[in-house]
Parts: structure tokens; C-alpha cells; sequence
């Protein structure tokens, strides 16, 4: 793969074969939350994932901007990097029990791989101020590891990842004066702009691609673990046949509310954009690390609901992780500043966490399904909202967003 033809590049297999090991990652982070089911452990497995997903956005951002499957030297890379990778996936439950090291140690070795891969040569390509950012973030992760008490390499990793978030996407902002603050429309103008440096465009058909696999990686894991927790049930009851079409509404569901309302729009807009990093980021980079986060959640959430004794906590991940989920996605956003608008899509997300209640009337499998067959009504309203979207946004997205502020400012005005 990795062919470029009239939609833009494609995905290469050796970027598929990476992402089954961040599967790998992924599972054990929600094998971590499942192990002990409480929210200080929900918010460290965020803090993981958080980890790990960069990790993942740097080889994805890699290939896409210079990846190619017909060089030797690009495959080896991404090979590389899965064995670093590998070795961090095995050590996560050793981060949740406070003993970080070897995890950290890897995430150093892997950006090491980064800063070597944007430092070799390739014809009108210059990232070596991304090499030097991930050298820089190797040397923090390395340093973590030295250290005798996780918080301090909690730190370290969170600002290793802060500034590769704005070496990698971030950095093509235009300077404003001190002091100045856009407007909306202003920041979605420079968002639109195509990057000054064509260096640090991306390729939006790539990227969306990338994301939209990675998406269903994610869905496959709540789809196996429907089908385990299923199968250790101790009989073929009703709990279990309403465990299986539970989870597997439920993740058909939000197969649906993805792609087939969110990931058009966000292709679109990027491609518009000509590429703009800034936009990728906040679409893609920082848009999806929550939404992602939310599948591992309702997929440790739907494991410990179909299990003989579920706890408490089991039906709150399920509901909070759709509901960081559909949040996330923006499905229910339909580019008005309506205050009844505002209020329903509120409203909307916190019947969604409420649903979790329902485990004071049924059993856990019971309520998974009401879960699923509430997610699915969602799917379906969301679709509408979503078409309707894309035909307001039409081609030129500007004029979408100039429309929209101006019938802000007129609603106000009657107000």
C-alpha cells in the first residue's frame, strides 16, 4: 500500500501490522481498569493511554508525511518500532502498581526511533527540529525511569508529551500580538489556511484513514471482549444472550456513530485546510484521544457488567465512556449557538451518564442492552444531524462558519 492516487495517500501494511501491537497496548490498559475496578485506577489508565497514543501519533504522522512502503529504510523504522512498543505493552500493569521503569524506558527507546527516522535523509524534507523534539523527549523518559517515585515520572511523560504535541502538529501557528484574542471565525480562518511550511502539511485522505483503522482496532477489542465475557458466563441463560446482543448493539452502534457521522465531516474539513497540522490536531491528535480512551472505558465497563458479580462502578464506565464518547465525536454539534440547541445537546449527554442508574432495577446484563439500545437511537439521530452538517458545510467551510456566527449574533440581538 502507501500508493497515492487521486483521493491521496493510502495506509501501508507495515502500518497495519504496527497498530496490532498498540492493540496489544490498548488491551492491557483496559485488562489494568478491569483488575481493579475503581476511578483513581480509570484516571491512571487515561494517563497511559494518554502515553501511549502519542506514541502511536508519532509513527502515524511519520508515515504520513513521509512514509513510504517502497523504501527499505521507512518499513525498518516502523518495524523497530514495535519491539519498544512490545516491551511497553507487557510492562503496563507494572505502571498501575507504581513501578514504572522498564515501560518508561521503552517509550524512551521508541522516541529515540522517532528522532532517528525524521533525521534520515529524504529529497526536500527537512523535520530535523522534530528529531531534536524527540531526542528531547527520550531524554525525559529516560530520566523518569531513574526515578524512585512514579508521580515525578507521571510529570516527566506528561511534559515529554506536551511539547511533542507542539513540535509535531503545533508548530506552524501564526504569531499574533501579545495580548490579541481571535475570534472564532479568526482561529477557524488560520485553522483552514494551508501551513506556511509544506514540510508539516499532512495528508488528510492518509490521516483519516489511519484514525478510522485505528478506530476499529479499538471497536475489535469491545467486540472480543463481549464474546470472553459471553462465553465464561456458567450457562446459556438469559443473561447471557442478553450480555452477546448487548455488546454487540452496543459496538455496532458505535461503529455507526463514527463513521458514518463523524469521520466524513472531519476528512472534509481537513482536506479543505490543504493539510493544516494545527487542524489535524485538534481534529485528529487531540480531537480523538478521548473518544479512543472512551472504547477502552465502555470496553472494561462492558467486561465487568457481564461478569457473576459485577461491581458498582461496572455500568458508570459503560455509560461515562459513551458518553465521553458521543461528547467527543461532536455528533450532536450542528453548527448553531442556539441556546435550546445548547441545552438539548446537554441534555442529551447527561441522560446518557444517567443510564447507569438503571442498575438499581435490572441486573448488569439488563442495562448493558438498554445501554445498546439507547446508543443505537442515538446512531440514528446523530446520522441526521451529521448529513444535514455536511450539506450546510458545502464547500467552502468559512462561509459555513460565517453563516453560522452571523445567525449567533442575530439570535442575540432578538434576545
Amino acid at each position: 500500500m502507501t500508493d497515492v492516487d487521486e483521493g491521496g495517500k493510502r495506509v501501508g501494511w507495515v502500518e497495519l501490522y504496527f497498530d496490532l501491537v498498540f492493540v496489544f497496548a490498548v488491551g492491557q490498559v483496559a485488562h489494568g481498569i478491569v483488575a481493579d475496578p475503581h476511578w483513581a485506577r480509570a484516571a491512571a489508565a487515561l494517563g497511559l493511554f494518554a502515553t501511549l497514543w502519542w506514541t502511536w501519533i508519532g509513527f502515524a504522522v511519520l508515515y504520513n508525511r513521509r512514509g513510504d512502503d517502497s523504501r527499505v529504510a521507512d518499513r525498518l523504522f516502523v518495524l523497530a518500532g514495535t519491539i519498544p512498543c512490545g516491551i511497553a505493552a507487557t510492562q503496563a500493569h507494572h505502571v498501575f502498581e507504581g513501578h514504572p521503569a522498564i515501560f518508561a524506558a521503552a517509550m524512551a527507546a521508541v522516541r529515540l526511533i522517532l528522532a532517528a527516522a525524521h533525521r534520515w535523509p529524504r529529497d526536500g524534507i527537512d523535520q530535523r527540529r522534530i528529531s531534536v523534539g524527540y531526542a528531547v523527549s527520550a531524554v525525559l523518559f529516560g530520566v523518569s525511569a531513574a526515578l524512585p517515585h512514579s508521580w515525578a515520572s507521571w510529570a516527566l511523560w506528561a511534559v515529554a508529551l506536551l511539547q511533542e504535541a507542539g513540535f509535531l502538529l503545533l508548530g506552524d501557528h501564526r504569531e499574533r500580538r501579545r495580548g490579541e484574542r481571535p475570534t472564532r471565525e479568526a482561529r477557524w480562518r488560520i485553522m483552514l489556511a494551508p501551513p506556511r511550511d509544506p514540510n508539516l502539511a499532512v495528508d488528510s485522505a492518509h490521516l483519516a484513514e489511519r484514525f478510522g483503522l485505528f478506530m476499529i482496532l479499538l471497536l475489535g477489542e469491545l467486540v472480543i471482549t463481549v464474546g470472553t465475557a459471553a462465553l465464561e458466563r456458567p450457562a446459556d441463560d438469559l443473561g447471557y444472550w442478553l450480555a452477546l446482543a448487548g455488546g454487540l448493539v452496543l459496538a455496532g452502534a458505535l461503529w455507526w456513530v463514527y463513521f458514518s457521522s463523524a469521520a466524513e465531516i472531519y476528512e472534509r474539513m481537513l482536506g479543505f485546510s490543504g493539510g493544516n497540522p494545527a487542524l489535524a490536531y485538534s481534529l485528529y491528535a487531540g480531537g480523538h484521544l478521548l473518544p479512543a480512551f472512551a472504547l477502552v472505558l465502555m470496553a472494561a465497563g462492558v467486561n465487568l457488567s457481564l461478569a457473576e458479580s459485577p461491581p458498582t462502578a461496572a455500568v458508570w464506565f459503560t455509560t461515562a465512556g459513551l458518553t465521553i464518547y458521543l461528547a467527543g465525536t461532536r455528533v450532536f454539534a450542528m453548527g448553531s449557538h442556539r441556546w435550546y440547541f445548547g441545552l438539548a445537546r446537554v441534555a442529551a449527554l447527561a441522560a446518557t451518564a444517567s443510564l447507569a442508574f438503571l442498575d438499581r432495577l435490572l441486573p448488569a446484563p439488563a442495562v448493558v442492552l438498554v445501554i445498546a439500545v439507547w446508543a443505537a437511537g442515538t446512531a440514528a439521530v446523530t446520522t441526521v444531524i451529521r448529513r444535514r452538517s455536511l450539506t450546510d458545510l458545502g464547500d467552502d467551510p468559512v462561509a459555513f462558519l460565517r453563516q453560522a456566527a452571523d445567525r449567533h449574533r442575530d439570535s442575540g440581538s432578538r434576545g
